[in-house]
C-alpha cells in the first residue's frame, strides 16, 4: 500500500490534492496506518485514474464523483472514454503535422502561402480547445462560422487602425466601434453567457496567443476595452452621480483585469455547487461583493441605481458573461446556510 506522499509523487499531484479528494469523499484511502496516514492499495490508485482521466476530459469533480458512484461507470468504459479522447487528439496532431509539412514545403521552395493556407492552418493549432470541448465549439460562431472568422479580422483591422490614427476612445468614433463589437462578440458567442466568459477568460489568459494567431494585441484590447468603458459610462451616467463614475473608473483601472477571472470561476462553481451551498461558493460571493463595493461603494441610492441601470441597459451587460443566473447564484451564495437559518428560527 502507498502513504499519500508517494501516491502523490508517483500521480505528480500534491498531497493537499489528496486530502481535498478524501474531504469531499472522492478519493477516501482503503486504510491507515497505525499512525493514522491515510494508506491506497490497488482499487484506490484505479480510481484515482479513473478521477484524473475524467478531469483532463473536462469533467467537474462533482460530476466526477456522480458517475464514478452510478451503475453506469466501470474501469473499462473511463478507459474506452480516455482512448476516444487520445485518438482525436491523435487526429488532430496528424491533420496539424500535415497542413505544417505543407506549409514548410512551399516556404523551402521559396513560395509565400496562401492566405487560405495561413488560416488552415491558424484553425487547426487554436487555442479554443484548452477551454472548449468539441461539442461547445460547434456550437461557437466564433470557430465554428467563416463568415464570423472574416468579421472579426476586419474588426481588428478597424481597431488597430483607430488605435494607431489615436482616436480617443471617448470619440464617436471609438464608441461606435465598441458598439459593434459588443455586437459581433454577443452574436458570435451564440447569446451564451457562459461561453462570453471563457472568451474573456482566454483573452486575459493567452495574450500572446491572441496576438499571434488572431492579431489582437494587449494594446488592442486595452484600447477596445477602454472605448467600451466610455460607451458604458454614457448609459450608467443617466443614472448614476458623478462621484459615483468617477469611483467606477478608478475601480476599473485598478482592478478592471480581475473581473474575468472571477467571472469564469463563479460559472465554474455554478456547475460544480449549483445549490450554492459550498464553501468555496460563499468565498466567490464575499469577493463578488467586495469588488462591487469597490467600484459602485455602499450608498443605498447608488446601488439601487446601478443595479437598475444594469437591468434596464443590456449594453451594460453585454459581453461581460454575466447573466441572470450567475447573479441568483450569487444572491443564494450569499444568503445563510439552512442549518444557520434554522438555528436562528430555534433561537
Amino acid at each position: 500500500m502507498l502513504k499519500v506522499g508517494e501516491l502523490a509523487a508517483l500521480a505528480h499531484l500534491t498531497v493537499r490534492t489528496l486530502h481535498h479528494y478524501d474531504s469531499i469523499g472522492l478519493l477516501r484511502p482503503s486504510a491507515r496506518s497505525d499512525a493514522g496516514y491515510r494508506l491506497y492499495d490497488r482499487d484506490d490508485v484505479a480510481r484515482l485514474q479513473q478521477i484524473q482521466a475524467l478531469r483532463v476530459l473536462g469533467m467537474s469533480l462533482a460530476d466526477i464523483g456522480l458517475y464514478l458512484d452510478s451503475p453506469d461507470a466501470s474501469p473499462l468504459a473511463v478507459v474506452e472514454r480516455q482512448l476516444a479522447a487520445v485518438d482525436r487528439q491523435i487526429l488532430d496532431a496528424t491533420q496539424m503535422r500535415r497542413q505544417l509539412l505543407r506549409l514548410r514545403g512551399e516556404l523551402v521552395r521559396g513560395a509565400k502561402p496562401e492566405l487560405s493556407d495561413w488560416l488552415t492552418t491558424l484553425e487547426t493549432m487554436t487555442v479554443y480547445e484548452q477551454y472548449f470541448t468539441k461539442d461547445e465549439l460547434e456550437q461557437l460562431p466564433f470557430f465554428s462560422n467563416p463568415d464570423a472568422q472574416a468579421d472579426w479580422r476586419q474588426l481588428v483591422e478597424q481597431g488597430t487602425g483607430l488605435m494607431r490614427s489615436q482616436v480617443p476612445p471617448a470619440s464617436s468614433a471609438a464608441k461606435s466601434f465598441a458598439q459593434r463589437w459588443l455586437d459581433a462578440f454577443q452574436r458570435d458567442t451564440a447569446h451564451n453567457d457562459a461561453f462570453a466568459s471563457r472568451i474573456n477568460l482566454m483573452a486575459a489568459r493567452e495574450q500572446q496567443a491572441m496576438q499571434e494567431q488572431f492579431g489582437v494585441s494587449p494594446e488592442l484590447m486595452g484600447y477596445v476595452m477602454a472605448s467600451i468603458g466610455e460607451l458604458r459610462r454614457d448609459v450608467y451616467a443617466r443614472y448614476l452621480a458623478p462621484e459615483v463614475l468617477e469611483r467606477m473608473a478608478r475601480h476599473q483601472a485598478e482592478h478592471g483585469h480581475e473581473w474575468p477571472g472571477l467571472i469564469g470561476a463563479v460559472r465554474e462553481q455554478m456547475g460544480s455547487d449549483p445549490d450554492a451551498r459550498g464553501p468555496e461558493a460563499r468565498a466567490l460571493a464575499r469577493r463578488w461583493m467586495s469588488m462591487f463595493q469597490d467600484m459602485v461603494g455602499t450608498d443605498p441610492v447608488a446601488v439601487e441605481a446601478f443595479r437598475r441601470a444594469s437591468a434596464s441597459e443590456p449594453v451594460l451587460r453585454m459581453g461581460s458573461g454575466i447573466g441572470d443566473d450567475m447573479l441568483d447564484y450569487l444572491r443564494k451564495a450569499m444568503s445563510p446556510p439552512p442549518d444557520m437559518e434554522r438555528s436562528t428560527r430555534s433561537a
